[in-house]
């Protein structure tokens, strides 16, 4: 039966409490700290050699789509009522809005040390303690909109520029490809620093602390902001109905990324599943 992924604006009381209790209880199982895990091992650049398929890469989209479906099935075994709700942050745009309330994942770090301090998700509760990542540091931490150095959300008109592109993606299939879909939305942009960070990316630095970096999982904010994502990748979709994942096939041996990105009919590493399977998640979930 197809399910429904609800702004988490319009979360009812329960279901927030809901989706919280199952978040928390995945991770006392020991599940949750696997998924991030997977993140970290499959966070590779394109200036590193070998295989990209979670960032900087075509397969970007539908690795992180697959990823969602992961750990929404972790949840539902839970509690089968559960889906995950999307951040829509060019509408929720302050530290003070929705998800950052008490009763979801609480607001943002201390001024000392970026340590999360309210709702359930804060370190003194003794039930999210950081037990993977590319530190020491045990308790969540963030920076909503960096207090020192201000950064803004990315807006309906970025995401507008954003829908303009016609086709999915484009060579050399990384973050230096200038047109497609995919690295707009993925949001590397030329030069550095702020100027650079777009789209997804400008959204992971707005949060700060664990969201920067292949250990952002740890954040459950994460899966709201990838939600987000692979909502305006489905409406993309609409819009340019004969617009395909690309490559279709993969690049030629001599080329540069060849065996370095994965195309459309090709598995995608953790899974046995192709970027083609999940071009159209109609019979799994849809979006309100």
């Amino acid at each position: 039966m197809v399910y429904i992924r609800k702004d988490v604006s319009t979360l009812t009381p329960s279901e927030r409490r809901r989706f919280v209790n199952a978040l928390l209880e995945v991770k006392r199982r020991g599940e949750y700290d696997e998924f991030v895990r997977t993140h970290i091992q499959y966070y590779t650049a394109d200036g590193e050699r070998g295989l990209r398929v979670a960032h900087m890469a075509p397969s970007f989209l539908p690795w992180h789509r697959k990823f969602l479906l992961d750990l929404e099935n972790a949840l539902r075994r839970v509690d089968e009522s559960v889906t995950l709700p999307y951040w829509d942050w060019t509408r929720d745009r302050t530290p003070t809005a929705v998800p950052w309330t008490d009763d979801l994942l609480g607001g943002t770090g201390r001024r000392s040390d970026r340590q999360v301090m309210s709702g359930p998700f804060a370190y003194r509760h003794g039930r999210w303690t950081i037990k993977v990542g590319v530190t020491d540091t045990e308790y969540l931490m963030r920076d909503l909109g960096r207090t020192r150095d201000p950064l803004t959300l990315p807006t309906s008109r970025d995401l507008g520029r954003v829908m303009q592109e016609t086709v999915y993606d484009t060579s050399p299939w990384g973050s230096t490809s200038a047109k497609g879909f995919r690295n707009k939305l993925e949001g590397w942009g030329p030069g550095s620093g702020p100027a650079s960070w777009l789209t997804h990316n400008r959204v992971h630095r707005w949060v700060g602390g664990h969201m920067v970096g292949g250990a952002s999982v740890n954040d459950p904010v994460f899966w709201m902001h990838h939600a987000f994502v692979d909502l305006i990748w489905s409406s993309w979709q609409r819009r340019h109905p004969n617009a395909r994942y690309l490559p279709a096939k993969p690049p030629a041996p001599g080329n540069d990324q060849h065996g370095r990105v994965i195309a459309r009919h090709e598995k995608m590493p953790p899974w046995d599943v192709t970027p083609d399977e999940l071009e159209d998640h109609s019979e799994i979930y849809r979006y309100a």
